[in-house]
């Protein structure tokens, strides 16, 4: 029956187990079998009886709380504990043993422990790590277990290795965490004193002097002000004295060492040359007095004790500083604006100061008022210099400059605004007009001039050009040089008044010496210039026109609308440029004649010059043979390579790259050219290509010079349309 029980309880305890593995307990070492699973479970993990499990990690990191391992939950989490040990010294004479203070650290994640002593100072002994971080085992006979957090307390003993410590104190973090775990702290211990450390202070002690010599520590504050000073404007009420005056004083407060200078503000012909009013130093407050003699101010007061023919003098330092004289110096906090300041018996009175100080005094005493004290007489306004009138001698600005100094200077030119447009590359800064004269003699009415207006220094020139069998000789009609507008008088006081860019444009009429001018038309880089600097040239500006044609009333606007419909029946957006001006003049709101070029120029399409292929591939062949290029073979293999997919057709990138890879010694605006002719949606057929500019195979007819010159004309336009368009 005892054995049916047994097994029945047997059957019982593996009801619901699902491990009935068997631990290796046996193994083979070199042909000797050995026990070696003195620490290995039984028959399913289950222990044997009388067998305990160590554990190989902390009690309190694993298989508690989070999921988490424990070097992530107690990463950078240490336990501090303050500790000591006493230590024998049998050979010494001054001590029988001696107290070693020392830190104790427990890492959390791993139950590891470092012991460190500090460093001190002509200890003689070998002081820092005591004991590297490491897992320490308990004393014997637990050797094979560690210590964790559970056998750490305050006011209690630990053997680290055959060395015993007591905690005395942690810090606030070990205190919270043992407490949270359930551990009861004890109070804190006292460190025993050290003997031997009490006897080296008592030395050091009677080393020092009764009375060393007092530092005053003034480091700091040169450190952090250093080169910050407060200005203050002052003044010195000296009317009283004969021939006095009021003095205007600056004061200059350095905050690096509290030290105040004065210097005078020494007005033009006054008859004084020392600016210097208070050398840099400490200003008393009490000033004048009665000088200090010589040794009264002293930084230590000696006493004399007594004196004897034997034993000679002795003396003793004034610990009490008894006849120590003190003397009170301005500091910043006596410095505001309408305050009075002693310096040594003139009454100073400070009347403003910088906006740095206001700041200062802002931040540190939190002053808000700086009302300045006023102290000057309003100054008397200058009398209005007045120019007398031009005398007809050189020109106005020159004989202005005489009147204003005893020796005449030439006139200053504006010499940014020279720099600024003055020629610099293709960039001219010359706007060039096609006029004609304006008169009722039929000679003079057909003659056609070209006026250019030089932007850098506002200069006119005028130069007719020449005409057949019209008898008149074309050159030069007017010299480089400013013109002056009509109507103005000529003895006066006030400058005249030149022509100026803005007063040139389309259907504008200058009077040019006596002669007048009509504008009809200007070139291409005068429209551009004047169309990418609307706000220099009004009549150029597209804003501005349009708000003259918005102010149309709306009943106009509809006629405009139907005219247009009108003349556009086919609904294209397109209209002749006369149709276009003669409504634009229609309108009569006062729009001028470059105005509606100007609109007409922002509205209008641009085609692009066309060239002939089979012009510009003779130029290439001339180009290719007078360089003995002969390399094409080896390009249409080149080409040939990088077709991958042999469809006999490669991007224009890749067939630039190509042409410049084998140095063709094509012009670049030309070899664009040909490749944007030969190309289909961004691809070449490189075969067409190289048959065209082959000239050793597929020679083309010869070109004249006036060919090449014409298609490197056209290829420049057209890089300039590409440019504009970009």
């Amino acid at each position: 029956m005892a054995y049916l029980s047994s097994c029945i309880l047997s059957s019982l305890r593996q009801l619901g187990k699902e491990r009935f593995h068997k631990s290796q307990h046996f193994n083979d070492s070199h042909g000797i079998p050995m026990f070696v699973g003195s620490a290995k479970s039984g028959i399913g993990g289950e222990l044997l009886v009388g067998q305990e499990i160590k554990p190989t990690h902390s009690v309190n990191s694993k298989g508690q709380g989070s999921d988490l391992p424990s070097w992530v939950i107690f990463d950078k989490q240490v336990l501090y504990f303050e500790a000591y040990f006493q230590e024998a010294v049998p050979d010494a004479r001054d001590e029988t043993y001696r107290i070693r203070r020392c830190k104790i650290y427990f890492y959390l994640e791993d139950d590891t422990i470092q012991v460190v002593e500090p460093e001190y100072k002509n200890s003689g002994i070998p002081q820092g790590t005591l004991i590297r971080r490491q897992r320490v085992p308990l004393p014997p006979p637990d050797g094979d277990q560690f210590y964790n957090i559970f056998h750490f307390n305050i006011n209690q003993q630990m053997v680290l290795y055959s060395r015993s410590f007591t905690l005395t104190n942690c810090d606030s973090f070990t205190r919270n965490f043992l407490t949270k775990l359930g551990v009861r702290l004890n109070g804190c211990a006292t460190v025993p004193d050290d003997p031997y450390s009490n006897l080296r202070e008592q030395i050091e002690k009677n080393m020092r002097p009764l009375r060393p010599y007092e530092r005053c520590d003034t480091l700091k504050q040169y450190l952090e002000h250093d080169r910050k000073v407060l200005r203050f404007n002052c003044f010195w009420d000296d009317t009283e004295s004969v021939f006095g005056d009021v003095r205007e004083l600056i004061l200059h407060y350095f905050l690096a060492d509290d030290t105040i200078e004065i210097c005078e503000v020494i007005p033009p012909n006054s008859g004084r040359d020392v600016s210097k009013f208070l050398r840099r130093s400490k200003l008393p407050k009490c000033a004048p007095a009665q000088l200090k003699q010589p040794g009264e101010i002293t930084d230590r007061t000696v006493l004399n004790v007594f004196a004897s023919s034997t034993q000679g003098k002795r003396y003793i330092l004034d610990s009490l500083k008894t006849g120590a004289v003190q003397e009170d110096f301005y500091k910043d906090c006596d410095l505001t604006v309408g305050r009075e300041v002693n310096v040594w018996g003139r009454k100073v009175i400070i009347a403003d100061c910088d906006d740095f100080t206001k700041d200062y005094y802002r931040t540190k005493y939190g002053i808000e008022d700086f009302s300045p004290v006023q102290y000057k007489a309003p100054p008397v306004p200058k009398p209005s210099r007045t120019v007398p009138p031009y005398n007809g001698f050189g020109s106005e600005e020159d004989s202005l400059s005489s009147c204003q100094g005893l020796l005449p200077k030439p006139p200053q030119k504006d010499l940014r605004k020279f720099m600024e447009k003055d020629r610099c590359g293709l960039n001219s800064n010359v706007l060039n007009f096609h006029a004609k004269m304006v008169t009722n003699d039929p000679v003079d009415s057909k003659r056609a001039f070209i006026i250019s207006f030089y932007l850098c220094d506002d200069s006119i020139s005028v130069f007719e050009r020449p005409q057949r069998n019209s008898g008149v000789l074309g050159g030069k009609f007017l010299a480089r040089g400013r013109v002056k507008k009509p109507g103005q008088e000529l003895f006066k006081r006030e400058l005249p008044e030149y022509f100026a860019a803005q007063d040139l444009y389309i259907g504008a009429t200058l009077c040019l010496n006596n002669k007048n001018f009509q504008l009809l038309d200007a070139d291409e880089y005068t429209f551009n210039y004047m169309e990418q600097h609307p706000e220099e040239f009004p009549k150029a500006n597209v804003g501005n026109i349009l708000s003259k044609l918005r102010s149309i009333p709306e009943e106009k606007q509809r006629e405009i609308g139907k005219f247009l419909a009108l003349i556009d029946p086919s609904n294209t957006g397109f209209i002749p440029y006369e149709s276009f001006r003669g409504l634009l003049m229609g309108l009569e709101c006062g729009l001028t004649e470059h105005e509606v070029l100007v609109l007409s120029r922002s509205c209008s399409e641009h085609e692009q010059p066309g060239v002939d292929v089979g012009l510009m591939l003779a130029v290439a062949q001339d180009f290719l043979k007078k360089n003995v290029f002969e390399e094409f073979p080896d390009m249409a293999r080149a080409f040939t390579y990088h077709d991958r997919h042999k469809t006999g057709r490669l991007s224009t990138n890749e067939t630039w790259t190509i042409c410049k890879a084998f140095r063709l010694p094509l012009p670049e605006n030309l070899l664009g050219g040909l490749l944007s002719k030969f190309a289909d949606r961004d691809t070449i057929d490189y075969h067409t290509l190289l048959a065209g500019i082959n000239w050793m195979e597929h020679p083309a007819p010869p070109v004249m010079p006036d060919d090449i010159l014409k298609v490197k004309r056209r290829m420049a336009v057209i890089y300039i349309y590409k440019t504009k368009e970009t």
